[in-house]
Parts: C-alpha cells; structure tokens; sequence
C-alpha cells in the first residue's frame, strides 16, 4: 500500500516502532496533500496526480534537507500541475528544504524556483528567473522570451 511503501525507508535507515511509523506515514501523507484513505490503498487505485503526491510523501520520509524531482509536472492537466507546484513550494517553505527539479515546464519555474540552471552550449548558467530572462544568449531569449514563456509569465503564479 502507500502508507507500507512509504515506511520502507524508515524501516531501512531507523529503529522506530511501527506504530510511530504508521503515525509518521499517516503525518507525510496528509503533507503530501493526500487524503488518509490514500495510505491503505495500492498505488494503482490512484490517479496519476496521487501518484505524484504519494512519491513525494516518500521522498520527505526522512525528512531530507534536499529532494530531486524530474519533469514532476509531467502528465498532469494544468489544474493538477498547478496544485502540484503550489503544494512543493508550501513545502519547501514548511519543511526549509530545497528542491533540485529538472523540468521543461515554465509554469513552474515561475510558481517554484528562486535560482534556475539552464545548461546552454556546454555550460551552466545559474540566476534568477529575472536574470536569466536578460541573459543576451539567444536560445536563452528564445525560451524565455517565446510564446510559453510569455504564457507563463502571465499565469497568477508567475513572478515576472
């Protein structure tokens, strides 16, 4: 179930009693924005957007001062994309934790990150949104710039 696949790690790293585990799991899960029947069910009752939430309970198992997340909007309608985004920036404010994302999708570049890394002829340019939307390089611009860029820029989340 979820709640059984998020205690692997603390079965594995910490010497906590099972109750405190399910306590723990139960916490995270409510954290993750999931409801409490979520936790007994198998990761093929949810949805994909449940999915994403539970993966993110896990992740914060440990309470890890960093996480890694890759593309973690894909596949998402836009309501549920948003929701997601709203939902790591809340908790990365909550928790201080920092999330490395790898994504492609602007909207949330601009709902999540304070720094961004755009790797551009064999080197990695670091700054803010804002920065990088004056860097002169022009696939930089191009990205930024663009008609998604300029939609996204837009969006109630945005922070150009």
């Amino acid at each position: 179930t979820v709640a059984e696949n998020f205690m692997v790690p603390m079965r594995e790293h910490l010497s906590l009693s099972k109750s405190t585990m399910q306590d723990l799991a139960a916490l995270k899960i409510a954290l993750a924005g999931l409801p409490a029947s979520a936790g007994g069910k198998f990761p093929s009752e949810l949805s994909g957007g449940m999915r994403k939430r539970a993966g993110l309970a896990r992740a914060i198992a440990l309470d890890p001062e960093i996480i890694f997340l890759d593309e973690p909007t894909a596949g998402l309608d836009p309501i549920g994309a948003n929701a997601f985004d709203h939902l790591i920036r809340d908790l990365t404010d909550a928790l201080g934790i920092t999330v490395v994302m790898v994504t492609h999708d602007l909207d949330s570049l601009t709902a999540i990150c304070d720094r961004i890394a755009v790797l551009v002829d064999r080197r990695i340019r670091v700054g803010t949104l804002e920065d990088l939307m004056e860097d002169p390089h022009p696939w930089i611009q191009d990205y930024f710039h663009g008609p998604r860029g300029r939609a996204a820029q837009k969006s109630p989340g945005a922070s150009v």
